[in-house]
């Protein structure tokens, strides 16, 4: 098991340095003048080329890569004498608009993505899952019916049209729910937990249809196999025969899809909702740096994003060792 952990987790680390390299010359080999990107468009020369000399933007972009990629674990100094930015490691640059070290920016938006993200995932596959080994179990019968009809209308239905539908009936008319947002779990756990309960019921409609569809369809081909008729004819409790011998079984495309799901969200995929209900989160620091074309704050959350992906898969492909032994000879 520990080779193959080792295995994974080296795949991993070259998955990330190819990301890296990409990322980095797409935002800083491709734009004709970053520096102007960072100084706006009324600049004098002499600020235009102060800027690129404090950002190490006058240097050739394979030494500007390397000092970028040396700062990821030594850190590295901005500016001149005069006025000095240290960025210590991991260093993932500067922000053009604030000076701010970007990974400093990330970690104070991250806990509202970690939340958002997570208690969303656990809701969602939960409640999938079960829904969807229901339908199959009650095949063709009321159940299976009211699980698949409650696919369809959350595969129909788009994130913004979900949280503004619930923000209008809960929060204005019914005035079930305050406003949502997010509150730290550090400073009010109440208000934490109140302030998320929107945001992770809009994903979890969104998310659930998926999950219960793929559970279903999973379900219903492992109850054709032989070795599940056998487990019937042995008389097997209904619930071992489904829990144990076919759910197993079934599970391992939906680890699948929710270690990806679940690393993005958390990396700030889940903009959308975010802007729905004023959560200032990666995704959201993500569009605005878009806008504001910060070049350090885009390379920085794409950097962080792809990082919990990937860390998402290798999580992955460790339970499937522990779920199917097989893999591990893989």
């Amino acid at each position: 098991m520990l080779r193959y952990l080792v295995r994974r987790l080296l795949a991993a680390a070259v998955i990330l340095l190819v990301i890296t390299v990409i990322t980095f010359f797409i935002f800083f080999a491709l734009p004709s003048n970053p520096a102007l990107l960072a100084c706006g468009k009324t600049c004098s020369p002499s600020r235009l080329a102060e800027i690129r000399h404090s950002l190490g933007l006058d240097q050739g972009i394979a030494t500007q890569f390397w000092e970028f990629f040396k700062g990821l674990f030594v850190g590295r100094d901005y500016g001149d004498q005069s006025v000095r930015i240290h960025c210590g490691a991991p260093c993932l640059g500067v922000s053009f608009q604030t000076d701010t070290p970007v990974l400093t920016t990330l970690l104070d938006d991250f806990p509202a993505d970690l939340s958002l993200g997570l208690g969303a995932a656990v809701a969602f596959v939960v409640l999938g899952v079960g829904l969807g080994t229901v339908a199959a179990v009650r095949r063709g019968k009321a159940a299976d019916k009211a699980a698949v009809g409650l696919a369809l209308v959350g595969v129909s239905v788009q994130i913004y049209f979900v949280g503004l539908l619930l923000l209008y009936l809960l929060v204005d008319k019914l005035q079930i729910l305050p406003a949502s947002g997010y509150t730290p779990i550090t400073e009010d756990p109440a208000g934490w937990f109140q302030g998320l309960i929107l945001p992770w019921a809009t994903l979890v409609i969104v998310y659930l249809a998926m999950y219960t569809r793929l559970t279903r369809s999973s379900m219903l081909e492992v109850f054709s196999e032989d070795y599940m008729r056998t487990a019937r004819a042995k008389g097997l409790p209904a619930g071992t025969v489904v829990l144990k011998h076919g759910l197993r079984a079934a599970i391992t495309p939906i680890i699948t899809i929710f270690g990806m799901d679940v690393g993005a969200l958390i990396g700030g995929s889940a903009v959308i909702t975010e802007s729905v209900f004023g959560i200032n989160g990666i995704g959201k620091l993500a569009v605005d740096s878009v806008q504001n074309s910060d070049l350090p704050v885009i390379l920085g959350t794409t950097l962080f994003a792809a990082t919990f992906v990937v860390l998402a898969n290798v999580v992955v492909d460790l339970v499937y060792g522990l779920v199917d032994p097989r893999v591990r000879l893989a």
